[in-house]
């Protein structure tokens, strides 16, 4: 009878082990599908409030490229718009009114990580150590992340999907250590180059965005820091609009639920805080046009999805971009005295022109170039205006952009200079 009672224990037992280790793999199946499922992770809700309604704001003070009456409020605090290949503005309002970045700040991270690729400084196979800072985020189910592991060495092009689509706060911390040393470190040299941006309303204080004091951005510099990435690193885009991820056997949709929605929607980012509310960075194309838009602070996940779609389909169906060439226009090059060269070749700032029209009006489209009055005098910079390049419609200005020196012009010599001298007073 001992023997039997002492075996009849054990099954007891084993049973009871059993159904322990199922409940806690049905647990940790759930969690992983909750932080899945979950808004960012919830990693942006740490904020010291709830986030107001967003204002409703009258439409006489927003703005619309051409001076055309804004077409309808968007239920969010701040919003731009801007056509990416012209720099247009297209709508925006409330664009400079600073708010909590949340995860938006891992754009620059991003940003720092493209570049550090471009510099060969790492390259997409570079194994990246994790920390037990990275990991313990991980392991924080009030935060957005791809369950990296301490001690664990994972390739940077899988941080990167990580990063941009899970979000993950775990990525951006191991990006932020191996790329500067520490978090606070790579802070600085998010707002280095945020400074050589001109993200001049931008303040970032940690690689992920958690909410802390003294971190802000608007709208406006969302939108410029979205230009220069897929303008810089046209690579970006190869992450943004991926529309799920999967590490470590658990696959994560992107929290840019517009992809699924749009297919012209290629990126960019999310990010939600408390106080804030709900944000998006969205990148989206046509053949003829691209668009980058950030609508900021609005109550819901579902409305900053729907908000952003309804602004940029607007301006697809409202506005294209042309590039007329612009040789037709203006010369190759201009005449310049009492310089060591005659002629100075010149073409518009930034190369290629864009200019954003009206749809209907691509046909109605001219090109004039205009010139000061008083002649080219050497010395020269590269890179000095010198005329402008103006986009008319039916004879009315629409847009322009300068035009400028390609290369240097030094002094002649003092032959050459007395004679264009003379030249000049003629």
């Amino acid at each position: 009878m001992k023997s039997l009672s002492s075996g009849f224990g054990w099954m007891i037992a084993a049973i009871a082990i059993v159904g322990v280790l199922s409940a806690a793999g049905v647990a940790r199946a759930a969690h992983h599908a909750r932080s899945a499922a979950n808004e960012e992770g919830g990693t942006h809700s740490r904020g010291r409030g709830r986030a107001a309604p967003p204002p409703a704001v009258p439409l006489d003070q927003i703005r619309v490229f051409g001076d055309r009456p804004a077409p309808f409020a968007l239920d969010a605090h701040a919003a731009m718009l801007i056509d990416a290949r012209s720099g247009d503005l297209l709508y925006a309002y409330n664009e400079h009114e600073r708010m909590q970045p949340a995860s938006l700040a891992k754009m620059m991270t991003f940003y720092l990580t493209l570049q550090a690729l471009s510099q060969k400084r790492v390259t997409l196979d570079t194994p990246v150590p994790i920390s037990e800072a990275a990991w313990r985020l991980s392991l924080n189910n009030s935060v957005s992340r791809m369950f990296l592991q301490v001690g664990q060495r994972v390739p940077l092009k899988d941080l990167l999907y990580g990063l941009m689509v899970s979000s993950g706060n775990d990525a951006a911390v191991a990006l932020s250590e191996y790329l500067a040393g520490s978090q606070d470190a790579f802070a600085e040299q998010m707002n280095d180059q945020a400074a050589k941006l001109g993200l001049s309303e931008t303040h970032f204080a940690n690689p992920d965005g958690l909410p802390v004091d003294g971190e802000y951005t608007t709208a406006a510099d969302m939108v410029k820091l979205g230009r220069a990435l897929i303008v810089n690193f046209p690579m970006a885009l190869d992450y943004t609009s991926t529309k799920e991820f999967t590490f470590d056997k658990i696959t994560q949709r992107n929290f840019n639920t517009l992809l699924f929605y749009d297919a012209r929607v290629d990126g960019i980012k999310t990010g939600h805080v408390q106080e804030a509310g709900y944000h998006l960075v969205a990148s989206a194309r046509t053949p003829d046009m691209q668009l980058i838009s950030a609508v900021m602070g609005t109550p819901s996940m579902e409305k900053r999805r729907v908000e952003t779609d309804k602004l940029l389909d607007w301006a697809f169906r409202t506005f294209t971009t042309v590039s007329p060439d612009w040789h037709r226009a203006a010369p190759a090059d201009l005449r310049v005295y009492q310089g060591d060269v005659d002629r100075v070749p010149i073409a518009p700032a930034g190369g290629t022109p864009y200019f954003t029209v009206s749809r209907g009006d691509e046909t109605r489209v001219t090109l004039a170039a205009t010139f000061p009055p008083r002649p080219l005098v050497a010395p020269l910079a590269q890179g000095t205006p010198v005329g402008e390049l103006a986009i008319t419609i039916a004879g009315k200005p629409v847009s322009s952009v300068p035009l400028i020196t390609q290369t240097a012009v030094g002094e002649g010599g003092i032959v050459h200079r007395m004679a264009d001298a003379v030249r000049l007073r003629l």
